[in-house]
Protein backbone atom coordinates (compact mmCIF):
# COMPACT_ATOMS: atom_id res chain seq x y z
CA UNK A 1 0.00 0.00 0.00
CA UNK A 2 2.79 2.46 0.81
CA UNK A 3 4.80 1.82 -2.48
CA UNK A 4 1.63 2.82 -4.48
CA UNK A 5 2.04 6.80 -2.94
CA UNK A 6 5.72 6.32 -2.69
CA UNK A 7 7.23 5.35 -6.56
CA UNK A 8 10.79 3.83 -5.16
CA UNK A 9 11.40 2.34 -8.46
CA UNK A 10 11.46 4.83 -10.23
CA UNK A 11 14.55 5.50 -8.45
CA UNK A 12 16.27 2.80 -9.18
CA UNK A 13 17.85 0.56 -12.01
CA UNK A 14 16.49 -2.70 -13.06
CA UNK A 15 18.66 -4.96 -11.68
CA UNK A 16 18.20 -3.78 -8.08
CA UNK A 17 14.39 -3.81 -8.73
CA UNK A 18 14.77 -7.37 -9.85
CA UNK A 19 16.97 -7.73 -6.25
CA UNK A 20 14.24 -6.44 -4.90
CA UNK A 21 11.61 -8.28 -5.80
CA UNK A 22 13.34 -11.55 -5.55
CA UNK A 23 13.83 -10.93 -1.54
CA UNK A 24 9.91 -10.09 -1.34
CA UNK A 25 9.18 -13.35 -2.75
CA UNK A 26 11.46 -15.17 -0.75
CA UNK A 27 9.85 -13.36 2.46
CA UNK A 28 6.48 -13.39 1.46
CA UNK A 29 6.96 -17.30 0.46
CA UNK A 30 9.07 -18.65 2.97
CA UNK A 31 9.41 -16.11 6.03
CA UNK A 32 5.78 -14.65 6.53
CA UNK A 33 4.01 -18.07 6.75
CA UNK A 34 5.62 -19.36 9.93
CA UNK A 35 7.05 -16.17 11.48
CA UNK A 36 4.56 -15.49 14.06
CA UNK A 37 4.69 -19.16 15.50
CA UNK A 38 8.55 -18.75 14.95
CA UNK A 39 8.63 -15.99 17.02
CA UNK A 40 6.17 -16.94 20.27
CA UNK A 41 8.25 -20.32 20.01
CA UNK A 42 11.73 -19.29 19.58
CA UNK A 43 12.60 -21.19 16.76
CA UNK A 44 14.90 -20.55 14.11
CA UNK A 45 14.40 -22.01 10.96
CA UNK A 46 18.13 -23.18 9.83
CA UNK A 47 16.64 -25.11 7.07
CA UNK A 48 16.41 -21.55 5.21
CA UNK A 49 20.12 -20.75 4.98
CA UNK A 50 20.46 -22.82 2.44
CA UNK A 51 17.69 -21.61 0.08
CA UNK A 52 18.94 -17.93 1.37
CA UNK A 53 22.29 -18.83 -0.48
CA UNK A 54 20.43 -20.19 -3.68
CA UNK A 55 18.69 -17.02 -3.66
CA UNK A 56 22.07 -15.32 -4.33
CA UNK A 57 21.72 -13.22 -0.94
CA UNK A 58 24.22 -14.35 1.44
CA UNK A 59 27.36 -11.73 1.25
CA UNK A 60 26.00 -10.86 -1.88
CA UNK A 61 27.49 -7.47 -2.02
CA UNK A 62 30.79 -8.92 -2.31
CA UNK A 63 32.83 -10.51 -5.38
CA UNK A 64 34.39 -13.92 -6.34
CA UNK A 65 34.24 -16.68 -4.38
CA UNK A 66 30.52 -17.67 -5.36
CA UNK A 67 29.18 -14.32 -3.96
CA UNK A 68 26.83 -11.73 -6.59
CA UNK A 69 29.19 -9.28 -6.46
CA UNK A 70 25.38 -6.80 -6.23
CA UNK A 71 25.66 -3.27 -5.87
CA UNK A 72 25.51 -1.70 -2.65
CA UNK A 73 21.43 -0.36 -3.23
CA UNK A 74 20.24 -3.79 -4.36
CA UNK A 75 21.98 -5.40 -1.28
CA UNK A 76 20.08 -2.38 0.53
CA UNK A 77 16.92 -3.55 -0.69
CA UNK A 78 17.21 -6.84 0.03
CA UNK A 79 17.34 -6.29 3.77
CA UNK A 80 14.86 -3.87 3.31
CA UNK A 81 12.35 -6.77 2.08
CA UNK A 82 13.94 -9.48 4.78
CA UNK A 83 13.52 -7.16 7.59
CA UNK A 84 9.95 -6.18 7.05
CA UNK A 85 9.19 -9.99 7.20
CA UNK A 86 11.27 -9.82 10.79
CA UNK A 87 14.30 -8.15 11.95
CA UNK A 88 15.96 -11.64 12.87
CA UNK A 89 16.29 -12.92 8.84
CA UNK A 90 18.01 -9.48 8.06
CA UNK A 91 20.18 -9.59 11.36
CA UNK A 92 21.00 -12.84 10.17
CA UNK A 93 22.34 -11.84 6.55
CA UNK A 94 23.82 -9.21 8.04
CA UNK A 95 25.76 -11.26 10.64
CA UNK A 96 26.65 -14.29 7.90
CA UNK A 97 27.56 -11.53 4.67
CA UNK A 98 28.58 -8.48 6.40
CA UNK A 99 30.45 -9.53 9.20
CA UNK A 100 31.69 -13.12 8.95
CA UNK A 101 32.07 -12.72 5.67
CA UNK A 102 33.09 -9.39 4.79
CA UNK A 103 36.07 -9.84 7.59
CA UNK A 104 37.02 -13.05 5.87
CA UNK A 105 36.57 -11.19 2.13
CA UNK A 106 38.39 -7.94 3.69
CA UNK A 107 41.55 -9.11 5.98
CA UNK A 108 41.64 -13.25 5.00
CA UNK A 109 44.59 -14.67 3.42
CA UNK A 110 43.73 -15.94 -0.33
CA UNK A 111 44.05 -19.34 1.35
CA UNK A 112 40.75 -18.41 4.22
CA UNK A 113 38.98 -17.13 1.67
CA UNK A 114 38.91 -19.80 -0.76
CA UNK A 115 38.44 -22.48 2.42
CA UNK A 116 35.30 -20.49 3.62
CA UNK A 117 33.53 -17.65 1.53
CA UNK A 118 32.13 -20.48 -0.90
CA UNK A 119 30.78 -22.35 1.65
CA UNK A 120 29.25 -19.49 3.22
CA UNK A 121 27.80 -17.98 0.25
CA UNK A 122 25.92 -21.12 -0.52
CA UNK A 123 24.63 -21.19 2.50
CA UNK A 124 26.63 -24.89 3.48
CA UNK A 125 28.44 -22.77 6.27
CA UNK A 126 27.67 -20.26 8.53
CA UNK A 127 30.04 -17.74 10.33
CA UNK A 128 29.75 -15.65 13.51
CA UNK A 129 31.35 -12.29 14.51
CA UNK A 130 32.62 -12.46 18.17
CA UNK A 131 33.34 -8.70 19.12
CA UNK A 132 30.52 -8.13 22.15
CA UNK A 133 32.08 -8.88 25.58
CA UNK A 134 29.74 -9.44 29.25
CA UNK A 135 30.81 -5.99 29.93
CA UNK A 136 29.72 -4.79 27.42
CA UNK A 137 29.96 -3.44 23.32
CA UNK A 138 30.34 -0.01 22.87
CA UNK A 139 33.72 -0.06 24.08
CA UNK A 140 35.81 -2.56 22.18
CA UNK A 141 39.40 -1.17 22.97
CA UNK A 142 38.51 -2.06 26.72
CA UNK A 143 37.99 -6.15 25.35
CA UNK A 144 39.46 -8.31 27.97
CA UNK A 145 39.79 -11.25 25.27
CA UNK A 146 43.03 -12.24 24.54
CA UNK A 147 45.17 -14.70 22.17
CA UNK A 148 48.83 -15.55 23.40
CA UNK A 149 51.47 -17.23 20.79
CA UNK A 150 52.13 -20.96 21.98
CA UNK A 151 54.64 -23.28 21.29
CA UNK A 152 51.88 -24.71 17.88
CA UNK A 153 49.97 -21.79 17.58
CA UNK A 154 47.33 -19.58 19.23
CA UNK A 155 46.02 -19.80 22.68
CA UNK A 156 42.47 -17.52 23.18
CA UNK A 157 41.18 -16.75 26.44
CA UNK A 158 37.99 -15.49 27.48
CA UNK A 159 34.02 -14.96 26.75
CA UNK A 160 31.74 -12.99 24.17
CA UNK A 161 28.14 -11.83 24.85
CA UNK A 162 25.36 -11.83 22.12
CA UNK A 163 26.42 -13.28 19.65
CA UNK A 164 24.46 -13.78 16.59
CA UNK A 165 24.09 -17.62 14.89
CA UNK A 166 27.28 -18.88 17.35
CA UNK A 167 25.87 -22.54 18.29
CA UNK A 168 24.87 -23.00 14.77
CA UNK A 169 28.10 -21.30 13.38
CA UNK A 170 31.27 -23.37 11.63
CA UNK A 171 33.75 -20.67 11.98
CA UNK A 172 33.47 -18.09 14.32
CA UNK A 173 35.40 -14.99 14.04
CA UNK A 174 37.25 -13.52 17.42
CA UNK A 175 38.51 -10.94 17.57
CA UNK A 176 41.25 -11.02 20.63
CA UNK A 177 43.30 -8.95 22.45
CA UNK A 178 47.71 -9.61 21.61
CA UNK A 179 50.70 -8.26 22.39
CA UNK A 180 50.05 -6.03 18.95
CA UNK A 181 46.83 -4.99 19.53
CA UNK A 182 43.68 -6.28 18.45
CA UNK A 183 43.53 -9.02 15.94
CA UNK A 184 40.95 -11.54 14.48
CA UNK A 185 41.36 -14.75 14.39
CA UNK A 186 39.31 -17.94 12.51
CA UNK A 187 38.08 -20.03 14.92
CA UNK A 188 35.96 -23.72 14.06
CA UNK A 189 33.32 -23.94 16.89
CA UNK A 190 34.38 -27.29 17.01
CA UNK A 191 37.41 -26.54 18.45
CA UNK A 192 38.27 -27.87 21.72
CA UNK A 193 36.98 -24.88 24.57
CA UNK A 194 34.95 -23.26 22.54
CA UNK A 195 31.42 -23.26 23.78
CA UNK A 196 28.18 -21.69 22.52
CA UNK A 197 24.94 -21.17 24.50
CA UNK A 198 21.77 -19.62 23.29
CA UNK A 199 20.87 -16.58 25.22
CA UNK A 200 17.15 -17.43 26.91
CA UNK A 201 14.46 -15.37 28.29
CA UNK A 202 14.40 -12.76 25.25
CA UNK A 203 11.49 -10.82 24.61
CA UNK A 204 13.14 -9.36 21.33
CA UNK A 205 14.65 -11.16 18.30
CA UNK A 206 12.81 -14.39 19.25
CA UNK A 207 12.89 -16.58 15.84
CA UNK A 208 16.91 -15.76 15.82
CA UNK A 209 19.88 -16.75 17.73
CA UNK A 210 22.03 -14.57 19.61
CA UNK A 211 24.67 -16.44 22.24
CA UNK A 212 27.07 -16.28 25.00
CA UNK A 213 30.60 -17.67 24.07
CA UNK A 214 33.04 -18.98 26.09
CA UNK A 215 37.20 -19.65 24.61
CA UNK A 216 38.59 -21.79 27.29
CA UNK A 217 42.12 -21.55 26.12
CA UNK A 218 41.11 -22.37 22.58
CA UNK A 219 43.98 -23.54 20.57
CA UNK A 220 44.26 -22.69 16.53
CA UNK A 221 47.23 -23.08 14.28
CA UNK A 222 49.31 -19.77 13.90
CA UNK A 223 47.86 -19.29 10.04
CA UNK A 224 44.01 -18.83 11.37
CA UNK A 225 45.08 -15.33 12.21
CA UNK A 226 43.42 -12.69 9.86
CA UNK A 227 46.80 -11.33 8.39
CA UNK A 228 44.68 -7.77 6.61
CA UNK A 229 43.43 -6.61 10.11
CA UNK A 230 45.61 -5.02 12.58
CA UNK A 231 43.34 -3.21 15.53
CA UNK A 232 40.28 -1.80 15.91
CA UNK A 233 40.08 -0.86 12.27
CA UNK A 234 39.49 -4.27 11.44
CA UNK A 235 36.21 -5.21 13.81
CA UNK A 236 35.16 -1.49 12.36
CA UNK A 237 35.22 -1.99 9.12
CA UNK A 238 32.86 -4.97 9.24
CA UNK A 239 30.31 -3.15 12.01
CA UNK A 240 29.64 -0.61 9.04
CA UNK A 241 28.62 -2.77 6.56
CA UNK A 242 26.71 -3.98 8.65
CA UNK A 243 25.23 -0.60 10.10
CA UNK A 244 24.52 0.50 6.33
CA UNK A 245 22.22 -3.01 6.29
CA UNK A 246 20.32 -1.76 9.15
CA UNK A 247 19.60 1.57 7.41
CA UNK A 248 17.75 -0.17 5.04
CA UNK A 249 16.38 -2.93 7.12
CA UNK A 250 15.23 -0.81 9.86
CA UNK A 251 12.62 0.79 6.89
CA UNK A 252 11.71 -2.49 6.23
CA UNK A 253 10.03 -3.28 9.63
CA UNK A 254 8.65 0.34 9.34
CA UNK A 255 6.61 0.21 6.09
CA UNK A 256 5.42 -3.44 7.71
CA UNK A 257 4.12 -1.34 10.64
CA UNK A 258 2.41 1.58 8.21
CA UNK A 259 0.71 -1.47 5.91
CA UNK A 260 -0.82 -2.54 9.04
CA UNK A 261 -2.07 0.73 10.23
CA UNK A 262 -3.71 1.52 6.76
CA UNK A 263 -5.03 -1.54 6.61
CA UNK A 264 -6.84 -1.40 9.86
CA UNK A 265 -8.10 2.22 9.66
CA UNK A 266 -9.74 1.29 6.28
CA UNK A 267 -11.50 -1.50 7.94
CA UNK A 268 -11.90 -1.06 11.66
CA UNK A 269 -15.21 1.05 12.17
CA UNK A 270 -16.19 3.35 15.14
CA UNK A 271 -18.89 5.58 15.70
CA UNK A 272 -20.51 4.13 12.40
CA UNK A 273 -17.34 5.25 10.09
CA UNK A 274 -13.95 3.31 9.20
CA UNK A 275 -11.54 5.15 11.79
CA UNK A 276 -9.15 5.94 8.35
CA UNK A 277 -12.19 8.38 7.74
CA UNK A 278 -11.28 10.45 10.54
CA UNK A 279 -8.67 13.39 10.38
CA UNK A 280 -6.51 12.16 13.48
CA UNK A 281 -5.72 8.76 12.37
CA UNK A 282 -5.10 10.03 8.34
CA UNK A 283 -3.12 12.91 10.53
CA UNK A 284 -1.00 9.78 12.06
CA UNK A 285 -0.39 8.05 8.78
CA UNK A 286 0.56 10.64 6.91
CA UNK A 287 3.62 11.42 9.14
CA UNK A 288 4.09 8.01 9.48
CA UNK A 289 4.79 7.90 5.56
CA UNK A 290 6.64 10.93 5.62
CA UNK A 291 9.11 9.39 7.84
CA UNK A 292 9.52 6.06 6.04
CA UNK A 293 9.46 8.22 2.87
CA UNK A 294 12.86 10.64 4.04
CA UNK A 295 14.28 6.96 5.70
CA UNK A 296 14.47 5.26 2.39
CA UNK A 297 15.67 8.47 0.73
CA UNK A 298 18.49 8.58 3.15
CA UNK A 299 18.92 4.87 2.68
CA UNK A 300 19.64 5.67 -1.23
CA UNK A 301 21.42 8.08 -1.02
CA UNK A 302 24.15 6.47 1.28
CA UNK A 303 24.02 3.59 -1.18
CA UNK A 304 24.89 5.68 -4.26
CA UNK A 305 27.29 7.19 -1.93
CA UNK A 306 28.78 3.35 -1.09
CA UNK A 307 28.58 2.62 -5.00
CA UNK A 308 30.93 5.59 -5.67
CA UNK A 309 33.16 4.40 -2.88
CA UNK A 310 32.70 8.11 -1.03
CA UNK A 311 30.47 6.89 1.94
CA UNK A 312 32.32 7.29 5.29
CA UNK A 313 31.36 6.40 8.43
CA UNK A 314 29.85 9.06 10.02
CA UNK A 315 27.41 8.91 7.13
CA UNK A 316 26.45 5.82 8.45
CA UNK A 317 25.95 6.70 11.30
CA UNK A 318 23.21 9.09 10.54
CA UNK A 319 21.16 6.33 8.23
CA UNK A 320 21.67 3.88 11.14
CA UNK A 321 20.30 6.69 13.97
CA UNK A 322 17.58 8.00 12.09
CA UNK A 323 16.45 4.65 10.05
CA UNK A 324 15.74 2.88 13.77
CA UNK A 325 14.79 5.95 15.65
CA UNK A 326 11.59 6.27 12.80
CA UNK A 327 11.05 3.15 12.30
CA UNK A 328 10.04 2.52 16.20
CA UNK A 329 8.10 5.54 16.25
CA UNK A 330 6.27 4.54 13.46
CA UNK A 331 5.90 1.10 14.90
CA UNK A 332 4.10 2.88 17.94
CA UNK A 333 1.90 4.75 16.49
CA UNK A 334 1.05 1.89 14.14
CA UNK A 335 0.17 0.21 17.60
CA UNK A 336 -2.11 3.25 18.55
CA UNK A 337 -4.38 2.95 15.04
CA UNK A 338 -4.30 -0.94 15.86
CA UNK A 339 -5.88 -0.56 19.14
CA UNK A 340 -5.98 -3.80 21.56
CA UNK A 341 -5.35 -5.89 18.83
CA UNK A 342 -2.14 -4.20 18.08
CA UNK A 343 -0.34 -5.89 21.09
CA UNK A 344 -1.57 -9.49 19.82
CA UNK A 345 0.24 -11.89 17.17
CA UNK A 346 -2.63 -11.35 14.89
CA UNK A 347 -0.26 -8.31 13.65
CA UNK A 348 3.03 -7.99 12.73
CA UNK A 349 3.07 -4.82 14.86
CA UNK A 350 4.17 -5.98 18.32
CA UNK A 351 7.29 -8.51 16.94
CA UNK A 352 8.58 -5.53 15.08
CA UNK A 353 8.37 -3.25 17.76
CA UNK A 354 9.94 -5.58 20.04
CA UNK A 355 12.57 -6.88 17.40
CA UNK A 356 13.36 -3.08 16.57
CA UNK A 357 14.64 -2.51 20.37
CA UNK A 358 17.32 -4.74 19.92
CA UNK A 359 18.38 -3.46 16.68
CA UNK A 360 18.43 0.16 18.27
CA UNK A 361 20.98 -1.61 20.68
CA UNK A 362 23.10 -3.50 18.52
CA UNK A 363 25.67 -1.79 15.92
CA UNK A 364 26.09 1.20 18.17
CA UNK A 365 23.45 2.82 20.15
CA UNK A 366 21.89 5.53 19.70
CA UNK A 367 23.91 7.36 21.96
CA UNK A 368 26.89 5.99 20.56
CA UNK A 369 25.76 7.47 16.94
CA UNK A 370 25.03 11.05 18.53
CA UNK A 371 28.67 11.23 20.00
CA UNK A 372 30.05 9.51 16.20
CA UNK A 373 27.96 12.97 14.87
CA UNK A 374 28.53 15.07 17.63
CA UNK A 375 32.39 14.63 16.80
CA UNK A 376 32.10 15.36 13.73
CA UNK A 377 30.13 18.77 13.89
CA UNK A 378 32.51 20.18 17.00
CA UNK A 379 35.97 18.00 16.03
CA UNK A 380 35.97 17.47 20.12
CA UNK A 381 35.64 13.68 21.32
CA UNK A 382 32.77 13.40 24.45
CA UNK A 383 33.26 9.30 24.65
CA UNK A 384 35.62 9.59 27.87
Amino acid sequence: MVDTVFDLDALLEPEEIVWARAARAFATNRILPTIEDDFEEKHFRAELIPELGAAGFLGMHLTGYGCAGAGAVSYGLVCLELEAADSGWRTFVSVQGSLAMSAIHKYGSAEQKQRWLPGMAAGQLVGCFALTEPTGGSDPAAMATTATRGADGWVIEGAKRWIGLASIADVAIVWAQTDAGVRGFLVPTDSIGFTAIPIGKKLSMRASIQCDVHLDAVQVPFDAILPGATGLSGPFGCLNEARFGIVWGAMGAARSCLDAAILRAKTREVFGKPIGATQLIQAKLADMLVEYEKGVLLALHLGRLKERGTLTPTQISIGKLNSVREAIQIAREARVILGGDGITSEFPVMRHLANLESVRTYEGTDEIHQLVLGRALTGLNAFS
